[in-house]
């Protein structure tokens, strides 16, 4: 119960971005450049700080990384199995990445919460091993940009050059100045509260009805399946504490909204992606506490 009542401000701001969408009239270009300021900027700032901070001991965060490779490919793999059933080959294609994709935006914010800044370092280096992991599958599946497209993308992804940077300036043992750190740390709590209330505005549940197993097995792969990977394999290599808190939610968080980007972008089935992505993100707000106590209860303490 503790766990959830802390993670309801988070949840409170992402209902706060449905009621905005609903009733505040804003521009689309608002909520577009709101966005792109989180994505390109905020939570680079996040990402960034939190590593360059946070020092960390390479058995533990090699464990950590192995748990969270293992969520990824297990996601991929019960993705794929769906393509068993006779399904459209574009709607599976648009759809088999809501099995594995994760919201960095909902991931950073409930990590620092459960975790402090060395849960939000935690969360970022699964973040980082998860960006070029789910892009790649996400890609291939679709199946319409070439590899050099791919490596493209992934060269520019704001949140991996982050994380890439943050660990490259931590094991060089370099410190943030006073006032560089005081930006960055100033950067990044704005990033929450924003990045929060776009996913709220973002949500769409109309068409839930359309492919309905489908909808119903991506759904149970994402909020089910994972954090009971997670959990076992974790447990298994031993990973304990925090760190076990933050590979769970890793793999208990909804898809990212940049999944329907890319399905529209590559031609895809935006409208039931939209779908996959809202009610992942409705039914998260039930689960992902009940598997953060579930984690306490099992060896999460």
């Amino acid at each position: 119960m503790q766990t959830a009542l802390l993670l309801v401000p988070e949840f409170a701001l992402i209902a706060i971005g449905i009621l905005l969408m609903r009733f505040a009239r804003l521009e689309p270009a608002f909520w577009l450049g709101l966005e792109r300021l989180v994505y390109f900027l905020l939570f680079p700032a996040l990402l960034f700080y939190s590593i360059a901070r946070t020092p960390f001991d390479f058995t533990t965060t090699t464990r950590l990384a192995q748990t969270g490779v293992a969520v990824i490919a297990t996601g991929i793999a019960l993705g794929w199995a769906a393509r068993l059933v006779k399904l459209d080959g574009l709607v599976w294609a648009s759809t088999v990445q809501c099995a594995f994709r994760f919201n960095s935006y909902i991931a950073l914010a409930l990590a620092g919460r459960l975790g402090g800044e060395a849960g939000v370092a935690s969360m970022a280096i699964l973040v980082g091993i998860g960006v070029p992991l789910c892009n790649a599958a996400a890609v291939f599946a679709l199946a319409r940009h070439s590899e050099r497209g791919l490596l493209t993308e992934l060269a520019r992804n704001p949140l991996l050059i982050a994380t890439l940077a943050g660990v490259i300036f931590n094991l060089l043992g370099f410190r943030l100045p006073d006032p560089i750190a005081g930006i960055l740390s100033r950067l990044g709590s704005a990033s929450i509260a924003l990045g929060l209330i776009a996913v709220g505005a973002g949500l769409k549940l109309a068409g839930a009805h359309e492919a309905k197993g489908l909808v119903a097995w991506i759904t149970t792969v994402k909020l089910v399946v994972l954090p009971a990977v997670a959990l076992v394999v974790g447990r298994a290599l031993g990973v304990h504490g925090v760190q076990l808190q933050i590979v769970v939610l890793f793999a208990a968080l909804p898809t990212a909204s940049s999944a329907y980007i890319l399905a529209q972008r590559m031609g895809g089935h935006g409208a039931l992606v939209a779908v996959l992505i809202s009610l992942g993100t409705v039914l998260s707000a039930v689960t992902i506490p009940v598997w953060m106590n579930w984690v306490q209860i099992v060896g999460g303490r």
